[in-house]
């Protein structure tokens, strides 16, 4: 189990932090350093499933430090003369908008990463914002089964989820207080309504899909974010992001040393 362990301070901090099963914190110094290091990560998790003759099925996310990480690794990427042609690229989660519109997280991944990179458009497997939320979530459950190795569960199994977090803790459209349907649905999409971050609906992994995957990586930036964080990281934490942790062995990457 990956795990690291945290100092206490009661008098500065009232949410104790202990040591965290399931939790691998790395820290970075500024934003630009933590997205170097996640996408020169993720470009060595690319590069072995190519020596292993696999395909590497990953979902991203989207958020500020996504635009510096997908800037880092195309830059890397080509750099190296990284060979991707068995990447199949999936999404967290999705506003429902056009895929033009400057809120699509399909749009800055296009722009900043699959455009550079010359992703095959048929690897690209993105979430349709502009059609009818729960069809979309069908189309995109659909899509990930048919393309996805699947566990004991019939769960479809992601190498790789790229997960931001939010102020409150979220992770990808998966918010603190959600309704139950959305806490337990078994599909792999969902259609989240009423979130309470605009655009009110959005298009989101579920939390069986996410638990399936073989690897969780989050990638946190802004000191903004310090409290939810510390609050996932707690023992009592009951952010999204901590019901992540409580499942699953997750490796966070952030530039807040508080910790």
């Amino acid at each position: 189990m990956l795990h690291r362990q945290f100092r206490e301070d009661r008098r500065h901090h009232p949410t104790a932090i202990i040591p965290v099963p399931n939790v691998e914190l790395r820290n970075f110094p500024d934003a630009d350093a933590l997205a170097r290091a996640a996408a020169d990560a993720w470009l060595a998790e690319i590069a072995a499933a190519r020596r292993a003759g696999r395909p590497h099925c990953v979902a991203l996310s989207g958020g500020r430090i996504a635009e510096k990480f997908f800037a880092a690794t195309a830059a890397l990427a080509l750099a190296r003369h990284a060979d991707l042609d068995h990447v199949e690229f999936f999404w967290a989660d999705e506003r429902c908008v056009p895929p033009a519109d400057p809120q699509s997280n399909f749009k800055i991944a296009r722009e900043l990463l699959l455009a550079p990179l010359k992703i095959a458009a048929e690897k690209i497997h993105r979430l349709r914002g502009e059609d009818s939320p729960k069809v979309a979530a069908h189309i995109a459950d659909k899509e990930l089964c048919q393309i996805a190795a699947r566990n004991h569960r019939r769960q479809p199994v992601l190498d790789l989820i790229l997960l931001g977090m939010g102020e409150d803790g979220h992770v990808a459209s998966l918010f603190p207080n959600a309704v139950a349907e959305n806490q337990d649905n078994v599909v792999s999409f969902l259609a989240v309504e009423n979130s309470p971050k605009p655009p009110p609906n959005r298009l989101s992994l579920s939390y069986p899909a996410i638990f399936a995957a073989k690897n969780i990586w989050v990638l946190i930036s802004g000191s903004g974010k310090a409290a939810a964080l510390r609050k996932s990281l707690s023992a009592t934490g009951k952010t999204p992001l901590a019901r992540v942790i409580a499942a699953h062995p997750v490796r966070i990457f952030s530039d807040i040393n508080e910790f």
